[in-house]
């Protein structure tokens, strides 16, 4: 059975960016950023909800995990509207998720948005090479936390 530290090892690429998805968004809805970290390729290259590019696995850490996870709740992606494919080294993947963020004074709002993922197929296991999540459009730009205000605003 895989721990939280094991590399997604299926040897079928649909079911390797389901995988991806549904951890990444338990990872993410516990703010787990170690066990997130498995998932990752060391050079991902990625863009964000708050980050604009960044290129390597701490930076994406620091850029944009560690300004949204802990500022927003309930985060879920819709695993039941992943759309995926690939082949035997490379697999890509798209999905809604929802979220709750907070606005300066802690009022929650509904925060939606879309995820794409490429894995590519390395020695040890599937691993994002290059993810893409967006806010909804029309949904406000920045969450503040529950308690409003006290964390770091979050830019598009």
């Amino acid at each position: 059975m895989p721990t939280t530290s094991d590399p997604i090892v299926t040897p079928d690429p649909v079911a390797a960016v389901r995988e991806f998805f549904e951890r990444l968004g338990r990872y993410c809805a516990r703010v787990d950023y170690d066990a997130a970290e498995v998932l990752f390729a060391p050079d991902v290259m990625s863009f964000g909800t708050r980050a604009t590019v960044v290129s390597g696995l701490e930076p994406l850490r620091r850029n944009q995990w560690q300004g949204i996870w802990g500022n927003i709740s309930d985060f879920r992606i819709l695993l039941e509207q992943v759309h995926a494919t690939g082949d035997a080294s490379l697999a890509w993947g798209m999905a809604p998720w929802t979220s709750t963020g907070y606005d300066v004074d802690g009022h929650p709002f509904e925060r939606p948005g879309r995820a794409t993922v490429v894995l590519e197929r390395r020695d040890d296991g599937w691993r994002a090479i290059h993810t893409h999540f967006s806010l909804a459009p029309g949904t406000p730009p920045t969450t503040h936390g529950p308690r409003g205000g006290h964390a770091e605003a979050e830019h598009p």
